[in-house]
């Protein structure tokens, strides 16, 4: 993959550590602790997913950090014992402690961070935005970067959309997937995760479907809207270039390095 696509667009897949990529996108015989440096060589994101089920300790963020070309970026998911709970107003010493983990060692790799919501977890204006205002802005002298991802049909609200444009947190956009797709631009950049990809497809999405995508990483990279996805609110003015970060998650997994790999060519 060439180097020089564009680095205001990031495409990548949800981890690396997959059995089924083995002998597919991994070459055979590859080790397993170097599939972190294969991937990120082809790809030009990854989200960190482990991190929502559990603490990592600051030497395997480093060690990550170190095996990934300079202008390779992580996302990172943020715990689930901060999203996971009845008041979010209590997530304080949660949110806390994740940074305390060693999300910071990743340096100038460290992308947004994915906040993950339940589908039971409705929509409160109150709780949400004391949630969002428990949201570092810098840690460890990096500024720090937040998304949402909310999976429940409540938020669909102008109220929550006008919080996340407050607080400058951006809306995970979901493509292809059960959830409800909310694809307001509210923050600086745009993370979206697409989760169609299909088995029977040998890069997991058509052509034309890859193609689509592509045009609208463009269109949001360039600080506009894509017409064709689920709004909530009235668009803000453009507010020029963005940076894109888009994730193939779900589907036919085996198929999503295939699929981030197309988009990356489409979009360079």
């Amino acid at each position: 993959m060439a180097r020089d696509a564009s680095l205001k667009i990031r495409i990548g897949v949800g981890g690396w550590n997959y059995e089924q990529w083995r002998g597919v996108f991994y070459p055979k015989g590859l080790p397993q602790r170097s599939e972190l440096e294969y991937a990120s060589r082809k790809l030009t994101s990854i989200e960190i997913d482990s991190t929502y089920y559990g603490s990592k300790k600051p030497e395997s963020f480093i060690k990550w950090r170190d095996a990934t070309p300079d202008d390779f970026v992580f996302s990172v998911k943020g715990t689930r014992f901060a999203t996971n709970r009845r008041v979010l107003a209590e997530a304080a010493p949660s949110i806390e402690r994740f940074f305390k983990s060693g999300v910071t060692e990743l340096k100038t790799k460290l992308g947004p961070v994915n906040w993950q919501f339940a589908t039971t977890k409705r929509f409160d204006p109150d709780d949400f935005g004391a949630f969002l205002k428990l949201l570092p802005r810098s840690v460890d002298g990096l500024t720090i970067r937040h998304a949402v991802e909310v999976r429940n049909a409540s938020f669909r609200h102008p109220d929550f959309i006008a919080l996340a444009r407050e607080h400058g947190v951006a809306v995970v956009i979901a493509g292809g997937s059960k959830y409800p797709q909310i694809a307001d631009v509210t923050a600086t950049f745009v993370y979206a995760r697409i989760m169609g990809t299909t088995a029977t497809e040998q890069a997991g999405y058509s052509s034309s479907a890859l193609d689509l995508w592509a045009k609208r990483a463009k269109t949001w990279a360039a600080g506009g809207a894509p017409p064709d996805l689920k709004t909530v609110a009235p668009p803000e003015p453009d507010a020029g270039a963005r940076e894109v970060f888009l994730y193939v998650i779900s589907g036919a997994k085996e198929r999503n390095p295939a699929a981030a790999m197309a988009l990356i060519e489409r979009v360079g």
